[in-house]
Order: C-alpha cells, then sequence, then structure tokens
C-alpha cells in the first residue's frame, strides 16, 4: 500500500503578525498534487491540523475545503495534536467519513468501517484502523493522539508518564497482537532524541513527557508529529516536520511530505518528497539602513529577519526606508556607544522557559531549578 506522512499543518498560525491563509491554501493543494502524482491511497496526519483550540472560520474553512480535496485522491487519516480541541476536530467524523476522512481524537472512538473510495478501512475499535485496498493489502494503523491524563479524562496518580504511554500504546495494539498485519504507530509525541525549533511549545517539563524509544510498538513505520524539523529517530521512527516555517531558526530548512510503500516485508522506496509553495524566511545582517534595504530588495519572495548592527540609532527616515519592505517581518538592532556599551532588542522572541529564567534570575540572582521550570511550563500547556 502507498502511504504518505505529513504533520503539524497549524493552519491560521501566523508569522510575526502576518496572515498566511492563501499560502496555507498553495501549501496544502501541493500536498494533494503530491499525493495524486505518487498515486498515494492512504494519506497520515499525525496531528496539530490547527494553531488553536478556537480556530477562525477561515482557518476552518482553509482546512475542510483542502482536505475535502485531498481525499478525492486517497484515505485521509487524522489524529488531534496539542494545539488541536479534539472535541472540536472530530465533531465532523460522520460527514468526514463520508468523505473517506478518518479523524481520531482522544475519546478513541472507532470509525466506520465501509467501502469508500480505493481504500477505506475493514476494521477498527479504540485507537486503530485496518485499512485495505482494492488489492487486499491491508495496513494497521495503532492511532495515539496527544496523550495526557486531561485528554483521556483521567485522574492525576503515581503511574508514571513512561507507564501511562506504555498502557495507552498497549489498547492502540489489541487488534494487532499476533501481527496479523504490517504495522503503523501514528502518534503526537516528543520521543527522546527529537530535536526541537523555536516554534515548537515547551511542553517536554525539562524531559518528563519525553516517550522513550524502547515503549514503541512492534511496529514497521513510526509517523510522529509534534516536533517541527524533519528527521529520523533510530531505524523507523520518523518526524514529518511541519509543512510550513513558523520561526526564523528554522531559515534554510526543507519542508517535504514522506512518501512509502508498506508490504509484508516492512517499508519500501522511502522518500521525501519537498514542499516548495512554502515562502522561504531568511535572516540576514547589515551594517546601515541602506545595506539593509538593499538586501531586503534582492530577497522579496522571501520573508526576512534583519538584524543591523549600528554605531548610532536609527533616523525617521532610515526606519521608514526599511519598513518600505513589505517582506521585513523582524527587524532587530545592536547598537554599539562610542564606550563600547551594545544596546540590543529584545525579549519578542525568546522563549516561555529563556523569559521565566531571566526573570528569575533577576529577582533570586540565581537560576530556577529544574522542577520550577517544569512547573512553570506546565501552566503554559495545551491541555
Amino acid at each position: 500500500m502507498k502511504i504518505a506522512h505529513t504533520s503539524d499543518w497549524h493552519i491560521g498560525k501566523k508569522l510575526m503578525g502576518r496572515d498566511r491563509g492563501e499560502e496555507f491554501k498553495a501549501v496544502l493543494a501541493e500536498i494533494g498534487k503530491i499525493c495524486r502524482g505518487n498515486g498515494v491511497e492512504l494519506l497520515l496526519v499525525a496531528g496539530d491540523v490547527f494553531d488553536t483550540y478556537t480556530p477562525s472560520a477561515e482557518a476552518e474553512e482553509i482546512f475542510y475545503t483542502s482536505v475535502k480535496e485531498i481525499a478525492r485522491t486517497c484515505a485521509v487519516l487524522i489524529i488531534s495534536g496539542n494545539h488541536d480541541d479534539y472535541i472540536r476536530l472530530t465533531a465532523a467524523g460522520s460527514i468526514a467519513e463520508e468523505l473517506n476522512i478518518y479523524i481520531i481524537g482522544n475519546n478513541l472512538a472507532p470509525v466506520t468501517c465501509k467501502k469508500r473510495g480505493t481504500c477505506y478501512p475493514v476494521e477498527s475499535a479504540g485507537g486503530y484502523i485496518v485499512f485495505e485496498n482494492e488489492k487486499g493489502e491491508r495496513v494497521y494503523i495503532n492511532a495515539l493522539p496527544y496523550p495526557n491524563e486531561a485528554r483521556f479524562k483521567e485522574e492525576k496518580s503515581d503511574e508514571s508518564f513512561a507507564d501511562k504511554i506504555k498502557r495507552w500504546i498497549d489498547i492502540g495494539q489489541q487488534g494487532n497482537t499476533d501481527k496479523k498485519y504490517p504495522e503503523i504507530f501514528l502518534s503526537h509525541i516528543f520521543a527522546a532524541g527529537g530535536s526541537a525549533s523555536d516554534s515548537e511549545r515547551e511542553i517536554d517539563l525539562g524531559g518528563a513527557r519525553v516517550v522513550g524509544l524502547n515503549l514503541f510498538p512492534d511496529c514497521d513505520y513510526a509517523a510522529l508529529g509534534h516536533l517541527h524539523k524533519r528527521q529520523k529517530l533510530g531505524e523507523n521512527i520518523y518526524y514529518s516536520g511541519a509543512i510550513m516555517r513558523f520561526t526564523f531558526d528554522e531559515a534554510g530548512s526543507k519542508k517535504s511530505i514522506n512518501l512509502f510503500d508498506i508490504t509484508e516485508k516492512g517499508i519500501e522506496n522511502f522518500r521525501q518528497e519537498e514542499i516548495t509553495q512554502a515562502k522561504p524566511l531568511v535572516r540576514l545582517q547589515a551594517n546601515s539602513a541602506s545595506d539593509g534595504a538593499k538586501l531586503l530588495g534582492e530577497y522579496k519572495n522571501a520573508y526576512a529577519e534583519l538584524t543591523l548592527n549600528l554605531s548610532a540609532p536609527l533616523t525617521p527616515t532610515e526606519l521608514t526606508l526599511l519598513k518600505d519592505n513589505e517582506n521585513l517581518l523582524s527587524l532587530k538592532m545592536a547598537v554599539q556607544d562610542n564606550i563600547g556599551h551594545d544596546y540590543g532588542i529584545s525579549n519578542a522572541e525568546k522563549s516561555a522557559s529563556q523569559l521565566f529564567t531571566d526573570y528569575y534570575v533577576s529577582q533570586y540572582g540565581e537560576k530556577p531549578s529544574d522542577k520550577l521550570l517544569g512547573l512553570f511550563l506546565s501552566l503554559t500547556e495545551e491541555e
């Protein structure tokens, strides 16, 4: 069976306040085109469809229109991520299933098994789905949406997070204990050894919610979401990465979706198809406003972060010269006076943990403990 793996669409997310609706439309249309061009039978979306619990009407319209078009080519299976309200995401599930789109939230409700299109579910229970194609080939999907106690409506207990993860994974493993089918583990988690970028919410809580690779089920491929950099962990564990660049630390990075065939022998023909419709991000540096404006003119088709190294503050005329460039989203200035003092900007792009640590040091003269930092970050977590 021909499979595609994508994740972290974050529809509705803005970049420095800049709306990216048209860009989301173009990228999702390109994913549909990639699926058609490669004969994909099943598209897996590993969570974070939206950027917030309450997406705008425009973001929802982009999602419904785009995923409906993709489903004209192949079946689509979606799980909820930490940015998604799984109840809201699955609310249209019965209608979506008629279009061969299947959504699994933390209630782990089974999907309706019915022949729709050329690839469709033939077996489903809590946390898993078996898909079959026209050739009679089947694949087992162990689906674990973003896991925590609140989402699974469990009370806090002394059970370790590792034990909880193992128990939740075992729920999705119940239909393939005798390895009847080739298997994919589809989840939205922070796997041990993964590399994060600035755009992920800091929810690993100092490592407390990192999932060890030893806890993964015995599967042929792990299709993960949550980390925005595409990466491979172990032999068969993959983050497809986000479909767009959401922070400037991803400037120059490539965005893609994963494609592969899954057979009784395992994974074959693995490849990454690059997404070209995502607008590039660039980080630029200059020593004057005029040089900065010139650089911005050379990168009109990219969103730019410009850092100016100056000996004096910008004049209003120089500031206007720079801001006339529509592609300038972030302006940083480091001004060094004659005595050698640096006056820089800013806290705007610091992470939550960095801001908290800076504040704590300013108040108490030392860094916060890992336990205290973890407690602070838990208060910012999307439940």
